[in-house]
């Protein structure tokens, strides 16, 4: 089997592009879908055994890739790794900021330490990422980033963290899109709403048995979202097709983030998911729900 992209083949032939997160998740996903559009995809991450298992999986399906395993907060190891991609790879055409992590709790009971473990994974990580990759690379060469932000409009109750650094991320792509276009360098973000992805199985018992079972019901779509169907826009995002998209974001969140909470959703929703990804693992989280 195969991935089963909308886009069509060789659409990436020649392309280089890093995938922060690759080793998981949606980042694991879209990696996935970039190698069968023949670009070579950089996987990064932390743990260097979760990049060798979806490297592995990447080349036994054909394509091409290659490891970086770093930590993106970390601003030396940025510089060195991105230094080290474009010595290897002669430069960079496209990056997916796609790594980032929260976990649930209230503000009251976020300490600093905390608080600043998210921030730095869901933003200032991925700022550092990016202006390497432009100073490095895209100054030159031009190219597309996609960042990855959340269903944060209206705030993110119960994940304030992760919710101001998403915003703050937000805006980030939208003063970069103007700062570097010069370069031919476009920066754009997606926003995922709840996602049936791996992360789901992250967190505690309590937040799997009383609010996982919880989320169908609060999308107008009663589903969640696929994996391939995050993938899908970031893939968007990098193509030519793309080329006068600057400065933009794509909510995928099946329309929760536009219920004013007033309206009374009606189950049963005739939404059919998009299943691209051969590879998907369905997390052991929603079967709770």
């Amino acid at each position: 089997m195969h991935y089963r992209s909308v886009f069509h083949p060789g659409l990436f032939a020649g392309q280089n592009i890093i995938v922060t997160g690759g080793g998981s998740g949606i980042g694991r996903c879209t990696a996935h879908e970039l190698a069968s559009l023949g670009a070579h995809v950089v996987l990064v991450g932390r743990k260097p055994e979760k990049l060798q298992t979806v490297a592995a999986e990447i080349r036994e399906d054909g394509g091409e890739c290659s490891t970086h395993a770093f930590d993106i907060r970390d601003e030396d190891a940025v510089k060195q790794a991105v230094k080290a991609i474009v010595a290897e790879r002669g430069t960079i055409h496209g990056l997916v900021n796609n790594a980032g992590g929260q976990f649930p709790a209230p503000l009251m009971a976020i300490s600093k330490k905390g608080w600043e473990a998210v921030v730095n994974n869901n933003l200032t990580g991925g700022f550092l990422v990016a202006r390497e990759v432009f100073n490095q690379a895209m100054r030159r060469s031009g190219g597309a980033i996609v960042n990855m932000l959340a269903d944060m409009w209206g705030g993110m109750p119960g994940m304030g963290h992760s919710g101001a650094a998403r915003a703050g991320m937000l805006n980030f792509t939208e003063t970069a899109a103007v700062e570097w276009a010069h370069a031919g360098v476009r920066v754009n973000a997606v926003a995922p709403g709840w996602v049936a992805s791996s992360g789901l199985d992250n967190y505690d018992e309590t937040f799997q048995k009383e609010f996982i079972p919880r989320l169908r019901g609060a999308v107008p779509l009663q589903r969640l979202a696929e994996e391939a169907e995050i993938s899908a826009a970031i893939v968007f995002l990098l193509t030519p097709a793309a080329a006068f998209i600057n400065g933009a974001c794509i909510a995928i969140d099946g329309g929760a983030s536009r219920n004013t909470k007033l309206f009374p959703l009606q189950g049963g929703a005739n939404s059919k998911p998009y299943g691209g990804f051969h590879r998907a693992v369905h997390p052991k989280a929603l079967g709770r729900s």
